[in-house]
């Protein structure tokens, strides 16, 4: 077994793919079906599963992933302090990030900060849903990521505070309200939206006996925007996820206020790589 067998099986499990996890990889995609194969033959267990041109983990290799992500942080780790011995912080740090909140008003000064401090460190930002920042460190495929606080699966540094906002045509009744409660939304036509914060606006629906009807699922807050100005229906999202209100469309607060609270996490602060461990001193520092 070795340490390029673990990182091929590693980026097929990120990728979804052979193609483009030979892509991730810089080589081709022979060497990694060979890569596979033998790491297979080894653990005498199949890891993947495969359905055409997608790969997916098997029940088997879904629990050996978290391991094998830890051996190649635990790698990472080894190298960086085997530079550090010689004066020179050197490595690679992997952050995954939830959306606008984290990606635009938090990491910018954070990476700024760190790259002054460790300007041999490559930091690479992966942009995912929230639940899927979540799950990428619980399986160690990230170091560090943000979250939305509360969340006791990590030790946490919150970063930023912002709110939720209810997202209403401008010509809508509603938007005559200064502030909108669980109940002025029931009944109405809604847009679900997985970019962020579900579980924060569910919990504020629940208020109401009756809740909105939820007709549009969308990832994008491009899409959710230009289907609320249209008047089509109503939405809820995070403030600072949001940009200004554009035309046809007014922001108002809940009633009662939702905070949300964005934090840097990791599983544990204490076994971190030289890079993930100076890049949680400089959020420290400027959270603080």
């Amino acid at each position: 077994m070795t340490f390029t067998q673990l990182e091929v099986f590693a980026a097929l499990a990120r990728a979804g793919s052979f193609s483009r996890a030979a892509g991730l990889l810089g080589i081709t995609q022979s060497a990694v079906s060979h890569s596979l194969r033998q790491l297979e033959t080894e653990l005498g267990i199949p890891l993947l599963s495969r359905d055409g041109l997608h790969s997916n983990l098997t029940p088997a290799g879904a629990r050996l992933l978290v391991r094998v992500n830890e051996i190649l942080q635990q790698k990472e780790a080894l190298v960086q302090e085997a530079q550090a011995e010689h004066g020179i912080a050197r490595g690679r740090l992997r952050i995954a990030s939830f959306g606008v909140t984290s990606s635009l008003h938090v990491l910018p000064r954070l990476i700024q900060a760190f790259a002054e401090e460790q300007p041999h460190v490559q930091v690479e930002i992966e942009e995912q849903d929230d639940e899927t920042v979540a799950r990428w460190l619980l399986e160690r495929r990230v170091e560090l990521g943000f979250v939305v606080l509360p969340d006791e699966r990590f030790e946490t540094i919150p970063l930023a505070e912002d709110e939720l906002v209810a997202l209403l045509p401008a010509h809508h009744p509603l938007a005559a309200h200064t502030s909108i409660r669980a109940e002025d939304l029931a009944g109405q036509p809604f847009i679900r939206t997985t970019a962020g914060s579900g579980e924060h606006i569910d919990r504020f629906l629940a208020q109401a006996d009756t809740p909105p009807r939820v007709l549009y699922r969308f990832e994008q807050l491009s899409s959710m925007l230009g289907f609320v100005a249209q008047g089509h229906a109503l939405s809820i999202a995070a403030r600072l996820a949001l940009p200004e209100a554009p035309a046809g469309v007014v922001y108002r607060p809940l009633d009662p206020p939702r905070k949300r609270r964005t934090a840097l996490a990791a599983p544990s602060f204490q076994r971190l790589s030289p890079a993930a461990a100076a890049f949680v001193e400089v959020a420290r520092r400027l959270g603080g």
